[in-house]
């Protein structure tokens, strides 16, 4: 166990909090850690798309992956720089939740450290929880780390 952290990331000051919790068990045990980042594909508007349409589609999904890729890399590169073994991936899915359990099994993780961004109410009823999802879904340990407000930015 912890020789292979998961941690997803979505790009927000709430997603990295969990950052600091991974390096500690990854230092503690020699982990690999690889980085998720799952894309949600842009949408059309109803009807058909026209040729112009389809052409802005696919340049907003070039442009997310290609965001989430240099996003990735410059943590992956801080990460190699304080000697950890990184790497990343990036997916796209609708199903954030069913991305994450699909990649431990795809990457090997037998850990996943990850943040809630701790809507509860109503929002979380409405938009339900990713974290919890994992939690209830993954076959291997979930560290749901919740970040303090005064500390992270969204």
């Amino acid at each position: 166990m912890f020789k292979h952290l998961l941690i997803p990331l979505d790009g927000s000051g709430f997603a990295e909090a969990a950052l600091p919790y991974a390096l500690e068990l990854a230092a503690q045990f020699d982990s690999e850690i690889t980085l998720l980042r799952v894309i949600m594909p842009p949408r059309a508007g109803e009807g058909t798309l026209s040729p112009e349409s389809a052409d802005t589609m696919i340049k907003l999904r070039d442009g997310l992956y290609r965001e989430a890729i240099d996003y990735l890399q410059l943590h992956k590169g801080s990460l190699r720089q304080q000697n950890f073994r990184a790497h990343y991936q990036v997916v796209e899915s609708d199903d954030i939740a069913a991305e994450i359990i699909s990649t431990v099994r795809g990457c090997g993780a037998d850990t996943v450290v990850m943040c809630s961004h701790g809507r509860g109410g109503l929002s979380r009823w409405l938009f339900g929880s990713v974290a919890t999802r994992v939690l209830q879904s993954a076959a291997v340990p979930v560290l749901v780390v919740r970040p303090r407000n005064d500390t992270v930015s969204a």
